[in-house]
């Protein structure tokens, strides 16, 4: 073999004459090239400065709106309720992603007195970082009237962990209402011993990975056994080093909470009720793990749950939204196993085809007709989803824009989502709860704000062809607010709903519902006997002056929170229910008479 000496020197000349003619052209677009930037400079002598360009979503078609939203009241009566809970999330500066995403809370009856207590979800201080204080979790107990008083102590609820959200359900079918409690770290099951929690995880074996990070849960009764069974989303693999690593940065802010799209996926946990006081971990099993053919990388960023059985053939099915990957949509076989179908049933991207930056969610028959409803919130400049089927059956189709939803939310940061009727007219309104995860955020994107209102969709109804019409509100709804979970319940025994919104490292927020319809109401509250004690996943049809409502009892719903147990229906001028009807998830359905309005009625499931 020759080495490089023994070239021909006619190769060296040629190498030589290409290099010349190379190094010609370079000096000669070199030139080009400056002239061209010092002709662009003379004509370009008075710079503006960078602004950020104001961006307009889709506008719905104009029509002629009958009604407007009826006048609003909410009151901020956290400190009057007597709610002091301050919510921790451990940050000390070096913006670890954890820190902002805040957490959830429950509406639920852990006495059995008969009126909605609240749990509060806390994080905590980092190793190393420990503060005075020693955060834990918070239970606040409702004397009935909307007084709450501080039983963490007495109640054994108030565990230490960094705490993301919440689930509540009688697991064990002894009467009385238990807790799941999501974090950075090991999952904590509690289990109501008659007003005093104990913990059982490692018992019930649903602690999950010790290095996982667990966002949404559900109680629901996936195989139809009576028992309720356990879904746990799981966010992002996430760990200090790994963030510290990525080096999330903004400009002229520095480092900065990192992106979720920064972050590899996990797969989500299901859970089966053994039936005595034990889980199965069956997620393999049932299709719960959904990974990328080839690699095997878990696709799921699992924020928020709702089950709901949605093709109505009486097997709960999984309502998932992931941050900024396809929504998850799990259909229930009826087998055991689910099938994940989002994109073929049109809830995995938006509109445009797109991943958003999912939140919270919740789904409902909002328009009282056979066509079901799934709202999502999304990142900041991306509008609320909200998927809606056609002639009461799938693919559903982001009618946010056309439903007027679209333009209104599309600045906002939303979590915490839900569906419910706050005038008591009959409709179901929207309530979003918002706020940005960037303290500076203003300094690099004017139309950005870390705190941020919360917003009210009034349901116009059909003489608008069932519209969501933002709310001038100006009361305590108007206040900025760090808004992560966000959850509803009739705190005070007046028949319409209240509110409470979790903030992110600040106080949580309790709000009065005050509206002065005088219209009429209904509450149901069921036992299930053959179901699950619960009843969660039972159908409610509710007919009053010539209108059917549709409710499931799911109180899992909005960002990593739950909403109380008893199902509310709003009457309007209605003084009468000419049918209400029980589809229990046994399979048994039940029409039940109803004597009056304005009331708690409670329906216990037929034995056989």
């Amino acid at each position: 073999m020759k080495n490089r000496s023994d070239r021909p020197a006619k190769g060296d000349e040629h190498i030589a004459r290409v290099f010349r003619v190379s190094l010609t052209i370079i000096v000669a677009v070199a030139l080009v090239a400056g002239l061209l930037m010092w002709f662009l400079t003379r004509q370009l002598e008075d710079v503006q400065p960078v602004v950020e360009a104001e961006v307009h979503a889709p506008e719905a078609p104009v029509r002629e709106l009958a009604g407007s939203p009826p006048p609003v009241s909410f009151e901020d009566v956290t400190v009057a309720a007597g709610i002091d809970f301050v919510h921790t999330n451990g940050a000390y500066g070096e913006r670890l992603m954890p820190e902002t995403i805040g957490s959830g809370l429950a509406f639920f009856d852990y006495d059995n007195d008969g009126d909605q207590d609240l749990f509060l979800v806390n994080s905590s201080h980092w190793p190393g970082h420990e503060g005075d204080e020693s955060p834990r979790q918070a239970l606040f107990r409702n004397d009935g009237q909307g007084t709450f008083s501080d039983v963490t102590d007495e109640s054994g609820a108030g565990i230490k962990a960094f705490g993301m959200g919440v689930a509540a359900g009688d697991y064990d079918n002894d009467g009385w209402v238990d807790l799941f409690i999501t974090a950075v770290g090991p999952n904590r099951l509690l289990r109501n011993e008659a007003g005093r929690f104990v913990e059982v995880t490692d018992t019930a074996g649903v602690a999950g990975w010790d290095r996982e990070w667990s966002s949404s849960a559900a109680f629901f009764d996936f195989d139809r056994d009576g028992d309720l069974d356990l879904f746990v989303g799981n966010y992002v693999r996430w760990s200090r080093d790994i963030d510290l690593e990525i080096d999330f940065r903004l400009t002229g802010l520095g480092r900065a909470y990192g992106a979720p799209n920064h972050f590899t996926g996990v797969n989500n946990y299901l859970y089966r009720n053994e039936g005595d006081g034990t889980f199965l971990d069956v997620s393999s099993a049932a299709g719960i793990k959904v990974e990328e053919p080839g690699s095997g990388r878990a696709v799921g960023k699992a924020l928020g749950v709702v089950p709901t059985d949605y093709d109505a053939d009486g097997w709960p099915d999984l309502f998932v939204a992931n941050d900024t990957v396809r929504n998850f949509l799990f259909r229930n076989r009826g087998d055991g196993t689910f099938e994940e179908i989002g994109a073929f049933e049109g809830i995995a991207f938006d509109r445009d085809g797109k991943a958003t930056g999912a939140m919270g969610i919740d789904v409902a028959w909002y328009r009282n007709d056979r066509e079901l409803g799934a709202v999502i919130g999304n990142f900041a400049n991306e509008p609320s989803s909200l998927y809606v089927t056609a002639d009461g059956q799938p693919p559903f189709a982001d009618e946010a824009v056309l439903e007027g939803l679209g333009a209104p939310s599309r600045l906002a940061l939303t979590f915490g989502v839900f569906f419910f009727d706050y005038d008591l007219d009959g409709r179901l309104d929207l309530l979003q709860a918002n706020g940005h995860l960037e303290h500076e955020i203003n300094t690099v994107q004017p139309s950005q704000h870390y705190a941020q209102p919360a917003q009210l969709f009034w349901n116009c109804g059909e003489a608008c062809d069932n519209r969501l019409l933002l709310v001038e509100e100006t009361g305590a709804l108007a206040q900025p607010m760090v808004g992560r979970g966000a959850a509803y319940a009739d705190i005070d025994a007046d028949g319409d709903l209240d509110i409470a919104i979790a903030q992110n490292g600040r106080r949580t927020v309790l709000i009065r519902n005050d509206q002065s319809q005088d219209h009429h109401w209904l509450r149901v509250l069921l036992r299930g006997t053959r179901s699950s004690r619960d009843a969660i996943g039972a159908r409610v049809e509710l007919t009053a002056g010539g209108q059917t409502q549709r409710r499931e009892v799911n109180p899992t719903r909005s960002y990593m929170s739950q909403v109380e147990l008893p199902l509310t229906f709003g009457l309007g001028d209605g003084e009468r229910v000419e049918r209400l009807v029980v589809t229990w998830p046994s399979g048994v359905v039940q029409e039940v008479p109803v004597k009056g309005v304005d009331r708690v009625i409670e329906i216990v499931e037929p034995e056989r």
